[in-house]
């Protein structure tokens, strides 16, 4: 490889060589390996491990016996261990390269925690354990529970829920509970337009019927707006600060005084809680609930869909209607579960229950481990340095690219950028498709849906400055090449395992269950 005048590496393949290269028998490209489904590899009489011929019983199951062959592949060990380890090898990853999904915080996830979080009476506790026996646990989750509370302001945490819609689920059961504690039938739950996609969802999942507020031009909440729709039927607002635009939202303390004045809750939806963590406690906005995810903020990995933990915090009209259980301090030092049984003495006004146990041991021994080894002043500098690498993303790509918001002021956690000036029939998929090729996971696409084509790019504090330059040069390559109407992005990505696919008919119509129609299939 080499570097070119502009300073970029460059490398003897390019996409029309590689199209060019002779086919090989196997399919792969040296380590560009081609894997086919489990399903199609070897037959199903092959097993890995070798089990006596079962005796025969009588049955018991009715008549509703298995009466075909069950369907599954057969693979020895190796053969399952090489397949699992080469579709890993086709993952993108945090511990790769940048992540710059807008929204989701993707930064680095600290060795240190991962050291704690695997300490034995942290990894190996069981959620039944009697309470005696894990009672360091207990304090872990005390402690964690002390800093999400000193960090928000708030006057108490729900430690239970499982991650962040779960905790906007458990924020909302929380103010639908004190509505009915002080006979108010209240139906209208407010979202503006700049809120995150989970909170309607969340809203009419509890029976609320959902009203948006508009945003005004600079890409914040109308407070005219929303004012003027508050009254007797309105539940509350959900509002996400900073918000999906990647601006923070002035008017919350005004927003704040004027749904309680109405007789309604402020949720706050904390999922970018990572651009001004120890800058500004939402306590003092006026907030009465608030998750927090913690594998944003609190770096725990985001883990492919878990195990996740988004704790609640609540204002102190709030607090009697947290879920059960929690952990309490007791006069002799020791910790104790508040659940079902003593809940009639220690917390009467509980809505109930939002999981079997008390949350996530794993996901709690990392943020704590998180917090403390960063101190006040280290998670003050967390937000400081995200909302300094989001601007310079920012400024360093809105020349070539629209940034709707641009002159909004500074944003906060994430750059925001539309499609307009793409050339004729070029789109944002495009350009995330082209970022494939230069080694990156495309951005968030088409989200927030306030601006056309959104692309939004949260490069999070833990990235340096040579891997922002990085990413921004190969940004504004494939925008360079979607402004001037390069017909080869279309068919981009050249360089990944699989080519582009038909999005829409993916989503309209999904394969989701392999079927090989020469087999019979098993019986339901």
């Amino acid at each position: 490889m080499s570097m070119n005048s502009e300073g970029r590496v460059t490398r003897p393949e390019t996409a029309a060589a590689a199209s060019q290269a002779p086919a090989t028998f196997t399919g792969n490209r040296a380590l560009m390996l081609e894997e086919g489904l489990i399903f199609e590899r070897d037959d199903y009489a092959r097993t890995g491990v070798d089990l006596p011929e079962p005796p025969r019983v009588a049955g018991r199951l009715g008549g509703l016996e298995r009466n075909r062959p069950i369907g599954l592949p057969g693979l020895t060990e190796p053969e399952a261990v090489r397949h699992y380890t080469r579709l890993s090898r086709q993952n993108y990853a945090i511990d790769l390269g940048l992540f710059p999904l807008g929204s989701c915080t993707m930064k680095h996830n600290p060795r240190l925690n991962e050291k704690m979080a695997r300490l034995p009476g942290f990894a190996d506790i069981h959620p039944l354990a009697p309470v005696d026996t894990v009672q360091g646990a207990l304090a872990v989750i005390d402690e964690l529970a002390h800093w999400l509370v000193t960090l928000t302001g708030m006057h108490a945490v729900a430690m239970s829920p499982k991650a962040g819609a779960h905790g906007e689920l458990c924020g909302l059961l929380a103010i639908r509970s004190a509505h009915d504690a002080a006979g108010s039938d209240r139906s209208v739950i407010l979202v503006p337009e700049s809120a995150h996609g989970t909170n309607p969802a969340t809203a009419a999942f509890c029976g609320y019927k959902v009203e948006n507020i508009p945003a005004t031009a600079d890409g914040r909440v109308d407070l005219a707006a929303l004012t003027a729709r508050l009254g007797p039927d309105v539940a509350g607002v959900m509002i996400t600060n900073p918000n999906t635009c990647g601006l923070f939202e002035r008017d919350m303390k005004r927003i704040s005084d004027a749904v309680h004045e109405a007789g309604g809750y402020v949720y706050c939806d904390g999922a970018n809680f990572n651009a001004i963590v120890g800058r500004v406690r939402p306590g003092d906005l006026g907030v009465d609930a608030m998750h927090i995810n913690l594998h944003k903020t609190f770096s725990t990995p985001h883990g492919g869909g878990g195990p996740g933990s988004g704790p609640v915090v609540l204002s102190e009209a709030l607090a009697p209607y947290a879920p059960l259980p929690f952990v309490a301090r007791q006069a002799d030092g020791g910790f104790k579960l508040v659940e079902e049984e003593t809940a009639g003495e220690d917390h009467p006004g509980s809505f109930g229950r939002m999981t079997a146990f008390h949350g996530q041991m794993g996901m709690f021994t990392r943020a704590l481990t998180y917090i403390l080894s960063h101190g006040a002043d280290g998670l003050r500098q967390v937000s400081e340095d995200a909302v300094l690498n989001a601007n310079y993303v920012l400024r360093s790509l809105d020349d070539l690219l629209e940034a709707p918001f641009g002159d909004s002021g500074p944003c906060m956690h994430e750059a925001l950028f539309s499609d307009e000036g793409l050339a004729q029939g070029f789109t944002t998929l495009d350009i995330a498709k082209g970022l494939i090729d230069e080694g990156f996971h495309p951005m968030t696409m088409y989200f927030p849906l306030v601006v056309h084509g959104a692309m939004l790019i949260e490069p999070t504090e833990t990235e340096s400055k040579a891997a922002l330059d990085q990413f921004i040069g190969a940004l504004r390559s494939v925008a360079g090449r979607a402004r001037a109407g390069d017909e080869a992005l279309k068919a981009a990505p050249a360089f990944a395992p699989r080519r582009r696919l038909d999005e829409t008919a993916a989503a309209r119509k999904p394969v989701l269950v392999w079927k090989d129609e020469a087999l019979p299939q098993a019986a339901e």
